[in-house]
């Protein structure tokens, strides 16, 4: 998904050992799956943010990954609206976010058509 989506090669234990981590912490988050007859087909991955300034929790969309035989048939957006529907069910969350590759034109035009807005908002990193 990383190297389709932004050219990136991933550690696959690195990968694994983070999945793992995730499904053992509850409190980091969780992930959803779309399955076709017992197959996984998509996925996304939603990771929590406290935020002070809402008292609430930011719900992160990660690691979406739709097989490339089910794009443009609704996988993904019956993910997301599953997540909005948990997200409307749980108090004290204050929003659902994602960021996206700033390449990635096509992710960003499905997120828009799901009622996202891009934020003022950059991001940035230091690995060290």
């Amino acid at each position: 998904m990383a190297f389709e989506t932004e050219g990136k090669r991933l550690s696959k234990a690195s990968t694994e050992n983070g999945t793992r981590s995730l499904i053992a912490s509850p409190t980091y988050g969780f992930y959803l799956v779309a399955l076709e007859a017992g197959r996984v087909v998509g996925q996304l991955c939603i990771t929590y943010e406290w935020s002070d300034w809402h008292n609430g929790v930011y719900w992160w969309i990660q690691s979406v990954y739709v097989d490339p035989r089910y794009r443009r048939q609704g996988v993904f957006r019956a993910l997301f609206q599953e997540v909005r529907r948990q997200k409307q069910a749980t108090p004290g969350t204050a929003s659902l976010r994602l960021y996206a590759d700033a390449t990635n034109r096509k992710a960003q035009g499905v997120y828009r058509k799901l009622g996202m807005q891009k934020t003022a908002y950059e991001v940035f990193e230091l690995k060290d």
